[in-house]
């Protein structure tokens, strides 16, 4: 028997779905509409030749398994993406992807716990973060253009006493800004548009001007603060460089400001304080892909930013280890 999974009249019906009295079933059917729009595709050899076997208890056969008529190989909705292997319910994961879409200053992975009735904290954690997998935009759909601001910020709690007396025995007070030990993270916003956010190793000229020219267009306006890192960088844009001068209180001049970057920025660390209360270097870039793609996808209704997000699982995975 061929599947064509049904499909939305349009997206804002996802907002309108009730993902806390979800069944099996429709969450199975709503993950096999996103990821195949134009009919189910097999993840093996491409082959649009399926049949959907029924369950069968005798035979060991699953819901929603489907067998490719070409290369003779099953597969369900999970194969291929970053829910593969999953113990983790249809049902839970539909859920958990709306939770983390539709909370604009995220959600921590102790709240999901409680929410899907998870059995571990580690459960919640690994789901979060394949979620976070999912929301990464490996290629920027085209180079920003336009105005762009830049700027860098830095991520990272108050350290103890003890460090803050070995970083400044006189003041007894730790370093902040450049300098401290805190992770840097970069972030490169379009007036008005997108954005682009990376932990960087340092903020050296080096390291600065070199994600500039990576991900911006050379038609393009930079709008940066004082930092000397970002001297000479006019030089590779037509649209030359602008600074504002923060270290003299000044943040606006005109049109000349980093007030959108400013912006990202709270957003993320509302969230890194707020919610996640702790984030380590290892794992920054992750909940940096998180709010770039909440910021990119900012002006859709929630059911389009979940969709989005779900259409981002194919063709990734992720192992716990």
């Amino acid at each position: 028997m061929k599947l064509t999974p049904p499909k939305f009249k349009n997206l804002s019906d996802m907002a309108a779905i009730d993902v806390g009295q979800l069944k099996e079933n429709q969450a199975r059917k709503i993950l096999e509409n996103i990821r195949w729009k134009d009919g189910i595709t097999c993840p093996h050899c491409e082959s649009k030749d399926v049949t959907k076997l029924k369950s069968d208890k005798k035979k060991k056969t699953r819901d929603g398994v489907i067998q490719c008529n070409h290369c003779r190989k099953q597969f369900t909705v999970t194969t291929g993406t970053v829910m593969h292997s999953s113990h983790i319910t249809l049902r839970q994961w539909v859920q958990a992807f709306y939770s983390v879409c539709t909370h604009k200053k995220g959600v921590s992975a102790l709240q999901l716990q409680r929410n899907l009735g998870l059995g571990s904290y580690r459960s919640a954690w690994y789901l979060s973060h394949r979620i976070r997998l999912a929301m990464r935009e490996f290629v920027v759909p085209g180079l920003l253009k336009g105005t762009v601001e830049v700027d860098e910020t830095y991520i990272g709690g108050r350290p103890s006493k003890r460090q803050a007396l070995t970083e400044d025995k006189e003041t007894r007070k730790s370093k902040r800004g450049r300098g401290t030990d805190k992770a840097p993270v970069m972030v490169l916003v379009e007036r008005n548009g997108r954005s682009v956010s990376r932990p960087v190793k340092n903020v050296t000229g080096e390291t600065l001007k070199s994600a500039i020219r990576e991900t911006v267009d050379k038609k393009s306006v930079i709008m940066t603060d004082e930092w000397k890192s970002y001297r000479g960088i006019e030089k590779d844009f037509e649209g030359g460089h602008k600074v504002v001068n923060h270290g003299e209180g000044i943040y606006a001049v005109g049109i000349v400001n980093t007030n959108t970057a400013e912006s990202y920025f709270a957003i993320l660390k509302r969230g890194v304080h707020g919610t996640f209360h702790h984030v380590s270097k290892k794992h920054l870039f992750r909940y940096c892909d998180e709010f770039s793609f909440k910021w990119n996808h900012r002006r859709v209704n929630d059911g389009a930013r979940v969709v989005r997000a779900i259409e981002g699982m194919e063709g990734k995975r992720m192992r716990y280890r």
